[in-house]
């Protein structure tokens, strides 16, 4: 089966570092195949017959030996990654006029009453729940005004780990070959 590794966290600003040249090795030692890592963001496509759930802890102890941080994983079966990918409406773009986001959820968080806690004005922000994963759209006018920055401050923020519309339909498409 597809599985499809969400690193969170990384290679932004002063957090931890983690090559994809490496990530790609690491998970190849765990004895998955087909090893595809995608941008510099923490995306890695294979196939295993293994479950998530058991890999997952696996992979995030060896992922903290190698970098000496812990690094949360979310492993998703490419079946849910093509469902959300399926679930965004396909005129949401990035573009000059508007964002696009996926911000998928960790276990722990993934719940449709996750939805009315997040501390954002919905009038402005087209916000949505799908299994696995929150979908929202922003008009670039609006983007201070739908007060998104907040949702970091939240207590479900470090079970959520995001990625813009166009890497989210991309890992889909990887899903689907």
């Amino acid at each position: 089966m597809k599985i499809v590794g969400l690193l969170r966290g990384i290679n932004v600003g002063k957090s931890v570092k983690v090559p994809m040249k490496e990530l790609k090795a690491l998970v190849e030692e765990q004895g998955v195949t087909n090893v595809v890592t995608y941008l510099n963001s923490g995306n890695v496509v294979f196939d295993s017959e293994t479950p998530p759930t058991a890999l997952r802890t696996i992979l995030e102890a060896k992922l903290e030996q190698q970098f000496g941080q812990r690094i949360p994983l979310l492993l998703l079966e490419g079946e849910a990654i093509v469902a959300i990918r399926d679930a965004i409406p396909p005129e949401w773009q990035n573009n000059e006029t508007e964002q696009t986001y996926v911000a998928y959820l960790f276990p722990e968080a993934d719940q449709p009453e996750l939805i009315q806690e997040l501390p954002v004005k919905r009038q402005y922000i087209d916000l949505r729940y799908v299994p696995n994963a929150l979908l929202w759209n922003i008009k670039r006018a609006d983007y201070n005004r739908s007060q998104i920055t907040k949702i970091a401050g939240h207590a479900s923020y470090s079970q959520m780990t995001t990625r813009n519309v166009n890497t989210a339909r991309n890992l889909a498409k990887m899903c689907e070959t």
